[in-house]
């Protein structure tokens, strides 16, 4: 056995910020998953049981190697405790069960899946009766009863487990309510808009359809659990097949809007592809979303950010006197926002976005419904409303983000001491003005471009993000951030 799956191994089970996640046959096993899933059925038992009257533990999964598999020994671990227990009887995205649990009063939902991570990971999702992530406090419960070797007692005659299809819940039916759906079937019908959905191999094959009631042109629709070598994230470097076929299409079509809607693979992050084969990260979509719902549906609240999130953002959000939020990276904080003001939109720089008037949780297929609503409504491209505005907000930069490996737990350990304690003062020949360290290390440059540093809360992952004035501004500081990671970890 390699050092690393030794060290998977032996590690503890430990939440980040949503849920566990491990590598299948090493740090997530069968064992493991019957030993967790009771424990996360009594802390949601413990957290909603007073507030609901409820013993329902609602039980789905993705379409990872053998998912289907640990969802049925979670909810057989579950169900022999006492709970009642419903379990899927197909895939479906995350979301889908969160809207769910809220719908049906349930306790929660506990979910397989390890959403935009490669194939080797599975993890576990924990639901709360809200409709949302449960909170660090609700997964510090159930770490502690694994510390404490908790072992929840078994009752003598459980209820059967019941079976059930997560797409026939009224999950379709809700998100029609929220756009005008006939304007978006049409618009497709008069062939004057083309919309295709890139599934990543993932659990939002088919769903769009599903909801809109109309076949849309869907690619990387099959299962594969090794999503090609890669991983079921919505970025360009895993999309560019997807992307030529979009711009050929778009080309030879040049009458008609196409775009592309790309999801991750529990379905709860989203990006998009324009006509023109540009690929549209939620750094952009966001900003689109903001304005459409301000200006054509009229809505308000306040615009709910996190630190990783485009300066953009809250230029568009000022545009229509909206109030903005900044939280630190994780949508479970967006969430907590969510549960105590008046939210418009939520969303994180990874494609998480979530609405004020849905449940808690960032849902890519009502993200998907909103951004053609945006187009047909506009009569313009994605990339005509982002030039739209830019143009309105005087603001042009350009964003991106790479994922460095770290070599070690020791590596990473020096690095961090590296910012803790001697964190850059220039940065690709800028003089850094300012340090937020709300989640990481965000740098301020004098130009008022900006570079974060931040750790994966999943995996062996440095992250660098940037925003700069120029996408080739962005590439050099980037490439700084990676060389300077690299020489401070050795």
């Amino acid at each position: 056995m390699s050092q690393s799956l030794r060290a998977a191994a032996a590690s503890p089970i430990k939440f980040g910020t949503d849920g566990w996640r491990g590598v299948i046959a090493a740090d997530f096993t069968i064992e493991r998953v019957a030993r967790v899933a009771p424990l996360a059925a009594e802390a949601l038992a413990q957290e909603f049981g007073a507030s609901t009257g409820s013993r329902t533990i609602l039980v789905g999964y993705d379409r990872r190697f053998m998912a289907e598999d640990f969802a049925r020994v979670a909810a057989e671990a579950i169900q022999a405790i006492g709970y009642r227990v419903k379990l899927s009887d197909c895939y479906a995205p995350t979301p889908v069960f969160s809207w769910i649990a809220h719908h049906e009063q349930a306790l929660g939902a506990i979910v397989l899946t390890a959403s935009h991570n490669p194939g080797r990971y599975l993890g576990l999702k924990v639901k709360g009766a809200f409709g949302g992530s449960v909170s660090p406090e609700v997964t510090q419960k159930i770490e502690t009863m694994l510390a404490a070797e908790t072992v929840p007692a078994e009752v003598e005659h459980p209820e059967p487990i019941e079976s059930f299809n997560p797409w026939e819940s009224g999950y379709c039916e809700a998100l029609r309510q929220f756009v005008d759906l006939a304007a978006i079937r049409a618009a497709i019908a008069d062939g004057k808009l083309a919309v295709f959905v890139d599934a990543m191999h993932g659990a939002s094959a088919g769903g769009l359809s599903k909801v809109l009631d109309v076949a849309v042109q869907e690619l990387n629709t099959n299962r594969d659990p090794l999503f090609e070598g890669g991983a079921p994230e919505p970025l360009p470097k895993y999309t560019t097949r997807s992307i030529a076929q979009i711009r050929d299409h778009q080309q030879a079509h040049p009458d008609q809007l196409a775009v592309g809607l790309v999801f991750d693979g529990d379905c709860d992050r989203i990006a998009a592809i324009d006509g023109s084969g540009e690929f549209l990260t939620s750094q952009i979509l966001i900003p689109i979303l903001i304005q459409h719902l301000a200006v054509v549906r009229g809505q308000t609240g306040e615009v709910v950010k996190t630190v990783s999130g485009s300066d953009l953002m809250p230029k568009v959000a000022e545009l229509y006197q909206l109030p903005v939020h900044e939280t630190a990276v994780g949508y479970k904080y967006i969430a907590d926002r969510m549960l105590s003001v008046p939210v418009l939109i939520g969303g994180e720089e990874s494609g998480g976005v979530g609405y004020g008037n849905h449940i808690p949780e960032r849902d890519a297929l009502l993200s998907a419904l909103y951004v053609l609503e945006a187009v047909v409504k506009a009569g313009k491209s994605l990339n005509e409303l982002y030039g739209d505005l830019q143009t309105k907000t005087n603001f042009f930069n350009a964003y991106d983000r790479i994922d460095l490996a770290l070599a070690s737990m020791a590596a990473r350990d020096r690095l961090l001491g590296q910012l803790q304690t001697n964190p850059p003062q220039t940065i690709a020949g800028q003089a850094v003005t300012d340090c937020q360290t709300t989640d990481g290390y965000k740098f301020r440059l004098t130009s008022g471009d900006w570079l974060m540093v931040r750790f994966s809360g999943t995996e062996p992952v440095l992250r660098l993000y940037c925003e700069a004035v120029t996408l080739d501004r962005v590439h050099e500081i980037l490439e700084w951030a990676q060389q300077w990671a690299e020489a401070a970890a050795a």
